[in-house]
Protein backbone atom coordinates (compact mmCIF):
# COMPACT_ATOMS: atom_id res chain seq x y z
CA UNK A 1 0.00 0.00 0.00
CA UNK A 2 1.29 3.50 -0.94
CA UNK A 3 2.35 5.58 1.74
CA UNK A 4 0.32 8.34 2.82
CA UNK A 5 1.63 12.02 3.03
CA UNK A 6 0.79 12.22 6.71
CA UNK A 7 0.12 9.96 9.63
CA UNK A 8 -3.62 8.47 9.60
CA UNK A 9 -5.78 7.36 12.25
CA UNK A 10 -6.09 3.46 10.71
CA UNK A 11 -1.92 3.35 10.42
CA UNK A 12 -1.78 4.44 14.28
CA UNK A 13 -4.44 1.91 15.34
CA UNK A 14 -2.65 -0.78 13.67
CA UNK A 15 0.64 0.05 14.68
CA UNK A 16 -1.03 -0.24 18.34
CA UNK A 17 -3.06 -3.10 18.48
CA UNK A 18 -1.97 -5.14 15.05
CA UNK A 19 -5.30 -4.42 13.28
CA UNK A 20 -7.67 -2.01 12.22
CA UNK A 21 -9.82 -1.01 14.99
CA UNK A 22 -13.43 0.91 14.85
CA UNK A 23 -14.66 3.94 16.57
CA UNK A 24 -18.36 3.52 17.16
CA UNK A 25 -20.30 6.60 17.75
CA UNK A 26 -22.53 6.32 20.66
CA UNK A 27 -25.31 8.93 22.34
CA UNK A 28 -24.94 9.71 25.90
CA UNK A 29 -28.32 12.35 26.37
CA UNK A 30 -25.91 14.73 27.51
CA UNK A 31 -26.65 18.27 27.45
CA UNK A 32 -23.85 21.24 26.91
CA UNK A 33 -23.24 24.99 28.70
CA UNK A 34 -24.41 26.67 25.04
CA UNK A 35 -27.17 24.97 24.85
CA UNK A 36 -29.04 24.71 28.47
CA UNK A 37 -28.86 28.24 29.07
CA UNK A 38 -25.43 28.19 31.26
CA UNK A 39 -23.85 30.26 28.41
CA UNK A 40 -26.71 30.54 25.49
CA UNK A 41 -29.65 28.82 24.39
CA UNK A 42 -28.74 28.19 20.91
CA UNK A 43 -25.40 26.67 20.84
CA UNK A 44 -23.26 27.17 17.96
CA UNK A 45 -24.09 29.03 15.27
CA UNK A 46 -23.51 25.99 13.00
CA UNK A 47 -24.81 23.26 15.37
CA UNK A 48 -28.43 21.68 15.52
CA UNK A 49 -30.54 20.32 18.34
CA UNK A 50 -28.60 16.54 17.25
CA UNK A 51 -25.27 17.96 18.79
CA UNK A 52 -23.90 16.50 15.63
CA UNK A 53 -24.91 13.11 17.18
CA UNK A 54 -27.00 10.54 15.52
CA UNK A 55 -29.52 10.69 18.29
CA UNK A 56 -29.74 7.45 19.45
CA UNK A 57 -30.78 8.22 23.32
CA UNK A 58 -33.99 9.68 22.35
CA UNK A 59 -34.84 6.51 20.85
CA UNK A 60 -34.26 4.98 24.51
CA UNK A 61 -31.07 2.76 23.89
CA UNK A 62 -28.31 2.50 25.88
CA UNK A 63 -24.86 3.07 25.92
CA UNK A 64 -24.40 -0.92 25.62
CA UNK A 65 -27.44 -1.59 22.93
CA UNK A 66 -25.74 1.36 20.36
CA UNK A 67 -22.38 -0.86 20.46
CA UNK A 68 -23.48 -3.71 20.38
CA UNK A 69 -26.28 -3.06 18.01
CA UNK A 70 -23.01 -1.63 15.41
CA UNK A 71 -20.90 -4.64 16.20
CA UNK A 72 -21.88 -6.99 13.55
CA UNK A 73 -21.90 -4.62 10.44
CA UNK A 74 -18.80 -3.47 11.54
CA UNK A 75 -17.01 -6.87 11.85
CA UNK A 76 -18.91 -7.47 7.84
CA UNK A 77 -17.37 -4.31 6.26
CA UNK A 78 -13.98 -3.56 8.37
CA UNK A 79 -13.10 -6.97 9.11
CA UNK A 80 -12.45 -6.31 12.93
CA UNK A 81 -14.22 -6.84 16.28
CA UNK A 82 -12.25 -4.05 18.37
CA UNK A 83 -14.03 -1.05 19.18
CA UNK A 84 -13.39 2.07 20.06
CA UNK A 85 -16.30 3.75 21.68
CA UNK A 86 -16.55 7.63 20.62
CA UNK A 87 -19.13 9.71 23.24
CA UNK A 88 -19.79 12.62 20.20
CA UNK A 89 -22.75 14.12 21.01
CA UNK A 90 -23.11 17.57 22.80
CA UNK A 91 -20.70 17.75 25.85
CA UNK A 92 -19.12 14.49 27.63
CA UNK A 93 -17.81 15.68 30.59
CA UNK A 94 -20.83 17.99 31.01
CA UNK A 95 -22.60 15.67 33.85
CA UNK A 96 -21.69 14.90 37.20
CA UNK A 97 -18.76 12.72 37.54
CA UNK A 98 -20.70 9.68 39.18
CA UNK A 99 -22.98 9.58 36.13
CA UNK A 100 -19.95 10.36 33.48
CA UNK A 101 -18.28 7.47 35.72
CA UNK A 102 -21.20 4.78 35.20
CA UNK A 103 -21.13 5.61 31.21
CA UNK A 104 -17.58 5.33 30.62
CA UNK A 105 -17.56 1.74 32.74
CA UNK A 106 -20.87 0.71 30.63
CA UNK A 107 -18.89 1.21 27.26
CA UNK A 108 -15.56 -0.29 28.60
CA UNK A 109 -16.92 -3.52 30.01
CA UNK A 110 -18.46 -4.71 26.61
CA UNK A 111 -16.51 -6.95 25.03
CA UNK A 112 -13.30 -5.76 22.64
CA UNK A 113 -13.78 -1.88 23.61
CA UNK A 114 -10.33 -1.28 23.95
CA UNK A 115 -10.85 1.90 24.80
CA UNK A 116 -12.94 5.51 24.81
CA UNK A 117 -13.07 8.62 22.71
CA UNK A 118 -14.29 11.44 24.49
CA UNK A 119 -15.91 14.66 22.56
CA UNK A 120 -15.79 17.88 24.66
CA UNK A 121 -15.42 21.70 25.28
CA UNK A 122 -12.13 22.80 26.72
CA UNK A 123 -14.50 24.65 29.38
CA UNK A 124 -16.24 21.70 30.50
CA UNK A 125 -13.48 19.82 32.24
CA UNK A 126 -12.01 19.97 35.64
CA UNK A 127 -9.39 18.28 37.84
CA UNK A 128 -12.34 15.29 38.93
CA UNK A 129 -13.15 14.44 35.13
CA UNK A 130 -9.42 14.41 34.11
CA UNK A 131 -8.49 12.31 37.31
CA UNK A 132 -11.69 10.28 35.75
CA UNK A 133 -10.22 9.40 32.19
CA UNK A 134 -6.76 8.92 33.53
CA UNK A 135 -7.76 6.53 35.85
CA UNK A 136 -8.73 4.25 32.56
CA UNK A 137 -5.30 5.12 30.73
CA UNK A 138 -3.23 1.89 32.59
CA UNK A 139 -6.01 -1.05 30.77
CA UNK A 140 -7.40 1.37 27.62
CA UNK A 141 -6.33 3.69 25.07
CA UNK A 142 -8.43 6.82 26.44
CA UNK A 143 -8.46 10.69 23.89
CA UNK A 144 -10.06 13.34 24.77
CA UNK A 145 -11.33 15.38 21.80
CA UNK A 146 -11.42 19.18 22.56
CA UNK A 147 -13.72 21.26 20.59
CA UNK A 148 -11.55 24.59 19.26
CA UNK A 149 -12.66 25.22 16.05
CA UNK A 150 -10.10 28.31 15.50
CA UNK A 151 -7.65 29.77 17.35
CA UNK A 152 -8.63 33.42 16.79
CA UNK A 153 -10.85 34.79 19.52
CA UNK A 154 -13.10 37.23 17.00
CA UNK A 155 -14.24 34.04 15.71
CA UNK A 156 -15.02 32.43 18.35
CA UNK A 157 -16.90 35.07 19.78
CA UNK A 158 -18.60 35.27 16.05
CA UNK A 159 -19.88 31.86 16.19
CA UNK A 160 -20.91 31.69 19.63
CA UNK A 161 -18.50 29.29 20.87
CA UNK A 162 -19.01 30.66 24.57
CA UNK A 163 -15.29 30.20 25.23
CA UNK A 164 -12.01 31.49 23.92
CA UNK A 165 -8.47 30.29 22.93
CA UNK A 166 -6.87 30.61 26.45
CA UNK A 167 -9.66 28.22 27.38
CA UNK A 168 -8.03 25.75 24.98
CA UNK A 169 -4.76 25.91 26.05
CA UNK A 170 -5.86 26.26 29.67
CA UNK A 171 -7.55 22.53 29.07
CA UNK A 172 -4.97 20.94 26.91
CA UNK A 173 -2.63 21.96 29.93
CA UNK A 174 -3.95 20.38 32.51
CA UNK A 175 -4.63 17.05 30.33
CA UNK A 176 -1.11 16.95 29.28
CA UNK A 177 1.04 14.36 31.24
CA UNK A 178 -1.74 12.09 32.35
CA UNK A 179 -1.55 9.48 30.05
CA UNK A 180 -4.42 10.92 28.00
CA UNK A 181 -4.48 11.66 24.37
CA UNK A 182 -5.52 14.72 22.74
CA UNK A 183 -7.25 15.67 19.29
CA UNK A 184 -8.02 19.02 18.84
CA UNK A 185 -11.23 19.63 16.14
CA UNK A 186 -10.39 22.54 13.94
CA UNK A 187 -13.31 23.75 11.21
CA UNK A 188 -12.11 25.30 7.79
CA UNK A 189 -14.11 27.95 6.24
CA UNK A 190 -15.64 29.59 9.42
CA UNK A 191 -17.30 32.77 8.42
CA UNK A 192 -14.73 35.95 8.48
CA UNK A 193 -11.65 33.64 8.22
CA UNK A 194 -8.84 34.18 5.52
CA UNK A 195 -6.68 31.50 4.42
CA UNK A 196 -4.27 33.06 6.49
CA UNK A 197 -6.58 32.82 9.67
CA UNK A 198 -6.58 29.42 9.30
CA UNK A 199 -3.41 28.71 8.86
CA UNK A 200 -2.41 30.73 11.59
CA UNK A 201 -4.97 28.13 13.60
CA UNK A 202 -2.55 25.36 12.51
CA UNK A 203 0.39 27.12 13.74
CA UNK A 204 -1.11 27.64 16.62
CA UNK A 205 -1.88 23.42 17.42
CA UNK A 206 1.69 22.43 15.77
CA UNK A 207 3.12 23.99 18.51
CA UNK A 208 1.41 22.60 21.54
CA UNK A 209 2.35 19.03 21.99
CA UNK A 210 -1.26 17.66 20.84
CA UNK A 211 -1.57 14.17 19.74
CA UNK A 212 -4.05 14.54 17.12
CA UNK A 213 -6.17 16.95 15.25
CA UNK A 214 -9.54 16.60 13.06
CA UNK A 215 -10.31 18.81 10.23
CA UNK A 216 -13.82 19.56 9.38
CA UNK A 217 -15.48 21.52 6.54
CA UNK A 218 -17.94 23.90 7.33
CA UNK A 219 -21.21 22.96 6.17
CA UNK A 220 -24.53 24.74 6.37
CA UNK A 221 -26.53 22.52 8.55
CA UNK A 222 -30.56 22.99 8.12
CA UNK A 223 -32.33 25.19 11.10
CA UNK A 224 -28.83 26.53 12.19
CA UNK A 225 -28.00 30.42 12.72
CA UNK A 226 -25.65 29.73 9.45
CA UNK A 227 -28.38 28.64 7.36
CA UNK A 228 -29.99 31.71 7.93
CA UNK A 229 -26.31 33.40 7.04
CA UNK A 230 -26.52 31.48 4.03
CA UNK A 231 -29.73 32.13 2.70
CA UNK A 232 -29.19 36.24 2.99
CA UNK A 233 -25.74 36.14 0.90
CA UNK A 234 -23.55 36.79 4.21
CA UNK A 235 -21.84 33.76 3.50
CA UNK A 236 -19.82 31.70 0.81
CA UNK A 237 -18.74 28.17 1.32
CA UNK A 238 -15.93 26.95 0.59
CA UNK A 239 -15.37 25.25 -3.39
CA UNK A 240 -14.10 21.84 -2.90
CA UNK A 241 -10.85 22.66 -4.38
CA UNK A 242 -10.48 25.03 -2.25
CA UNK A 243 -10.83 22.91 0.43
CA UNK A 244 -8.89 20.14 -0.30
CA UNK A 245 -5.97 22.96 -0.97
CA UNK A 246 -6.65 24.20 2.56
CA UNK A 247 -6.56 20.79 4.16
CA UNK A 248 -2.98 20.16 2.05
CA UNK A 249 -1.44 23.69 3.36
CA UNK A 250 -2.75 22.90 6.80
CA UNK A 251 -1.27 19.44 7.47
CA UNK A 252 1.76 20.65 6.07
CA UNK A 253 2.40 23.13 9.08
CA UNK A 254 2.00 19.89 11.53
CA UNK A 255 4.68 17.89 13.18
CA UNK A 256 4.50 14.87 11.48
CA UNK A 257 3.99 12.88 14.80
CA UNK A 258 0.00 14.56 15.21
CA UNK A 259 -2.32 11.50 14.14
CA UNK A 260 -4.74 13.05 11.36
CA UNK A 261 -7.87 11.41 12.62
CA UNK A 262 -10.15 13.04 9.92
CA UNK A 263 -9.71 14.87 6.71
CA UNK A 264 -13.63 16.26 6.41
CA UNK A 265 -17.01 15.87 7.97
CA UNK A 266 -19.69 13.95 7.02
CA UNK A 267 -23.25 16.03 6.87
CA UNK A 268 -26.73 14.29 6.95
CA UNK A 269 -27.53 14.59 3.77
CA UNK A 270 -31.59 14.95 4.77
CA UNK A 271 -30.01 18.31 7.08
CA UNK A 272 -27.52 19.69 4.77
CA UNK A 273 -27.98 22.76 2.83
CA UNK A 274 -25.13 23.42 1.03
CA UNK A 275 -21.79 22.55 0.04
CA UNK A 276 -23.57 20.03 -1.83
CA UNK A 277 -20.39 18.40 -3.00
CA UNK A 278 -19.49 18.13 1.00
CA UNK A 279 -21.73 14.58 0.38
CA UNK A 280 -18.99 13.79 -1.88
CA UNK A 281 -16.52 12.24 0.77
CA UNK A 282 -13.98 9.91 -1.57
CA UNK A 283 -14.11 12.56 -4.21
CA UNK A 284 -13.07 15.36 -1.99
CA UNK A 285 -10.08 12.82 -0.02
CA UNK A 286 -9.04 11.70 -3.36
CA UNK A 287 -8.18 15.24 -4.38
CA UNK A 288 -6.76 15.95 -1.19
CA UNK A 289 -4.05 13.33 -1.90
CA UNK A 290 -3.65 14.36 -5.92
CA UNK A 291 -3.14 17.83 -4.34
CA UNK A 292 -0.43 16.51 -1.90
CA UNK A 293 1.67 14.63 -4.64
CA UNK A 294 1.30 17.32 -7.33
CA UNK A 295 2.68 19.90 -4.66
CA UNK A 296 5.12 17.24 -3.74
CA UNK A 297 4.16 17.90 -0.37
CA UNK A 298 3.37 16.29 3.30
CA UNK A 299 2.97 16.72 6.83
CA UNK A 300 5.51 18.18 8.62
CA UNK A 301 7.04 19.82 5.76
CA UNK A 302 6.65 23.70 6.53
CA UNK A 303 6.27 22.74 10.56
CA UNK A 304 9.27 24.53 12.67
CA UNK A 305 9.73 28.12 10.87
CA UNK A 306 6.73 29.47 9.72
CA UNK A 307 5.97 31.06 6.06
CA UNK A 308 2.59 32.23 4.46
CA UNK A 309 1.20 30.18 2.05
Amino acid sequence: MHKKPYRDLNTYFRTLFGCRVHKVTVDAGLSCPNRDGTLSTGGCIYCNTKGSGTGAHLQDLSITQQIERSKDRIARRFKTNKLMAYFQSFTNTYAPIAHLKALYDEALAIENVVGLAIGTRPDCVDTAVLDLLESYTSDHLIWIEYGLQSAHDRTLSLINRGHDFACFEKAVAATQRRGINICAHVILGLPGETRQDMLETADAVADMGIEGIKLHLLYVVRGTPMETLYRDGRYRCLEQYEYADLVCAFIERLPDTMIIQRLTGDPHPDELMAPAWSLQKKETLDLIHIIFEEKNTWQGKRFGPKASG
